[in-house]
């Protein structure tokens, strides 16, 4: 069984349309889903790309309100943050990241962009803040 699969890189935007505009011209990409609006995540996400299931999709994330963590990375200059993985159990995925020496941050939650599927934030010991979506 194959615990985790390359989703997508999470990008932190102050300005979202603005930043749609650059990457449909940079990189030709366009609109895949979204936006949603996450209460839970406090956060303003859309996921752009070339087509569909594209490997090399981008989550444009943006503060949804005051208090939003997304901040404190634009406060570093934004930018991408952290990579998501697939996986079609969450449990063990964990298990087998706790076991390699990653720290959960965030226990697993239902995500508006996900159809309610759960996601769980972690930290690496190589200071990359992982996230897992549930298949």
């Amino acid at each position: 069984m194959r615990l985790l699969c390359f989703k997508h890189v999470g990008v932190a935007v102050a300005d979202f349309d603005q930043a749609l505009d650059t990457y449909g011209h940079l990189l030709g990409y366009r609109l895949l889903s979204g936006p949603f609006n996450d209460p839970i995540q406090k956060v303003r996400v859309c996921f752009i790309g070339e087509r569909e299931s594209d490997p090399g999709a981008i989550e444009l994330v943006s503060p949804l309100s005051e208090d939003s963590p997304i901040f404190k990375i634009l406060a570093k200059g934004g930018g991408a943050y952290h990579l998501c993985y697939a996986t079609d159990d969450m449990d063990a995925a964990l298990a087998r990241a706790r076991s390699c020496g990653c720290l959960v941050v965030a226990a697993p939650v239902p995500a508006v962009a996900f159809g309610g599927k759960r996601i769980a934030w972690l930290y690496a010991p190589t200071r990359q803040l992982l996230e897992f979506v549930e298949q």
